[in-house]
């Protein structure tokens, strides 16, 4: 499907108004969006952020549920030249904040009433100087758009013209093992060819209705999803926020063909089709990954959602996509590996020399070819240390590949784990949790939970003098952080285990995170 692709993601909405036209883009509760409405509206979005002066180089940031704003904002600023800045829903203000500074977004479109919080409100007090204005897609919207000429202005047709695919096109945050988000910087040309190397092997087609929960700030609801749409002509049916009743009904009346989610998604479906025996006919291809997927789950999504296929993959925010299984692969692979390597991507296993390992033989995951990030958002050290001069990308991740070039993860580098389908860094939490006032050291591990895979776990000696319950932590952990961050349990230890250079020993913590 990489043959003339267009070269970055308004090109692609552009392509699709021509090529779909009047089949249906977006279902949403109220009304039914064309792919040639779609991209009109982006147009008149991308007039709006020309007449506001957005122009290339500049960034946008969007901290809002999924929604047909979110695309049209996106779309938009990207037209006039500008990377959008997505920002995680669960981020605190003090979180959000610190991306903005970072990134230097000069806008940022949020919303004031999702799930009872007003995102705006969050950045209440916080010094943004350089952030021009806050436009609320559930308030303001309508009348920012009035700023532009609409979508006929000839400056969109100019200004996509000078667009081209080694422009920035997003700034998507990351965390690593040093406790401070980064931003993985990716240009249009390494997105385009990687999703539509994704729809190819996930089978994505013009035509499915493409359930969309995973969210938008996310490479899977983002780029493995409505960018992987606009390719496709697959019809985007999003959810602001899983719930499982709406999903049943989505799949029933809007016949749902291609859900991907972590496996949480599938189990509660199963759950719910245990008393409920809801219409699944529709149903063809899952995909699924960010934990390990049983045997016994990908058989139940065979026989009683009625699958056609269920696939896994593997990748990250810094390589959207690594590897994927393939439609043909029995069920036993699928559940036993995260499937090989994608078009136009190396993968490899190298050991602590440097030197590539045979198949059979365990060490990092590296990866090198399209798709890998340009870089982390002014940090060249940080940069160095992921991508090496050969270019091969460090995961971070340990595995082994077997003879068919099948990746199965054993392990992580990287001192995390995965809440839910999100990437949670224990030093990032650890440095929030050491602004309490009670807490003089504290170490956090994940554990294992039946619902969300893992959840955190945090270890903290108190300050002398000082006293702390758990309720209290949790409660203060839940104020300040992403709730997939926020530890779900703390235990209270008067010092932690540590080796001969005083560094944390995590594998007794996971011990005593067993009991």
């Amino acid at each position: 499907m990489t043959d003339a692709l267009p070269p970055t993601i308004p090109h692609a909405a552009d392509a699709a108004a021509r090529r779909f036209g009047a089949a249906e883009a977006m279902v949403l509760p109220d009304r039914r969006v064309s792919f040639a409405e779609l991209w009109t509206e982006a147009r008149a979005a991308a007039s709006a952020f020309l007449a506001s002066g957005i122009r290339k180089g500049d960034r946008v940031a969007i901290w809002a549920p999924n929604s047909l704003e979110w695309i049209v904002a996106a779309l938009g600023a990207q037209t006039a030249g500008a990377a959008i800045v997505p920002l995680n829903t669960r981020l605190k203000g003090g979180e959000a904040a610190d991306q903005l500074r970072r990134s230097r977004s000069r806008l940022l479109f949020t919303v004031r009433d999702f799930l009872g919080t007003d995102y705006a409100a969050l950045l209440g007090g916080e010094d943004l100087p350089e952030l021009q204005a806050t436009v609320a897609f559930d308030r303001d919207w309508g009348e920012w758009l009035t700023r532009g000429r609409g979508p006929s202005d000839q400056a969109v047709d100019a200004a996509l013209a000078r667009l081209s695919g080694s422009d920035l096109s997003d700034i998507i945050f990351t965390s690593g093992t040093t406790g401070a988000p980064k931003g993985a910087m990716h240009t249009h040309d390494r997105v385009i060819p990687v999703f539509a190397n994704w729809a190819d092997v996930t089978d994505l087609r013009e035509g499915d209705r493409y359930l969309i929960a995973n969210p938008f700030f996310h490479t899977f609801g983002y780029k493995a999803g409505w960018v992987a749409a606009l390719l496709t002509g697959a019809a985007i049916v999003p959810m602001a926020s899983f719930d499982v009743a709406e999903a049943i009904r989505l799949i029933e009346t809007e016949r749902i063909s291609f859900i991907p989610g972590a496996p949480t998604i599938y189990q509660s479906l199963l759950a719910e089709r245990a008393t409920n025996a809801f219409d699944s006919s529709s149903l063809r291809v899952a995909v699924t990954g960010a934990a390990t997927v049983p045997p016994v789950l990908v058989q139940r999504m065979h026989d009683e959602l009625g699958f056609d296929v269920v696939v896994t993959g593997y990748g990250m925010t810094e390589c959207g996509n690594i590897t994927m299984c393939r439609a043909i692969d029995p069920i036993a692979l699928v559940a036993a590996s995260c499937g090989r390597a994608v078009p136009e991507l190396e993968v490899a296993i190298m050991g602590d020399t440097g030197a590539l390992l045979a198949p059979g033989e365990t060490g990092e995951i590296v990866a090198r070819g399209r798709g890998v990030m340009l870089g982390y958002l002014d940090d060249l050290a940080a940069t160095a240390e992921a991508i090496d001069p050969a270019g091969w990308l460090h995961t971070g991740d340990i595995g082994v590949l077997d003879d068919a070039g099948y990746l199965r993860i054993t392990d992580r580098i990287k001192d995390m784990f995965i809440c839910g389908g999100f990437n949670a860094y224990p030093a990032e939490i650890e440095k929030q949790l050491a602004a309490h006032p009670a807490v003089a050291e504290v170490a956090v591990i994940g554990v294992p939970d039946e619902r969300l895979g893992e959840v955190g776990k945090a270890f903290v000696v108190l300050r002398p003098g000082t006293s702390a319950s758990e309720a209290e932590l949790i409660a203060w952990s839940r104020a300040i952080m992403a709730n997939y961050k926020a530890p779900r349990g703390f235990a209270l230890v008067e010092a932690l285990p540590r080796n001969a250079s005083g560094k944390v020993v995590k594998t007794e913590l996971r011990t005593l995170g067993e009991n």
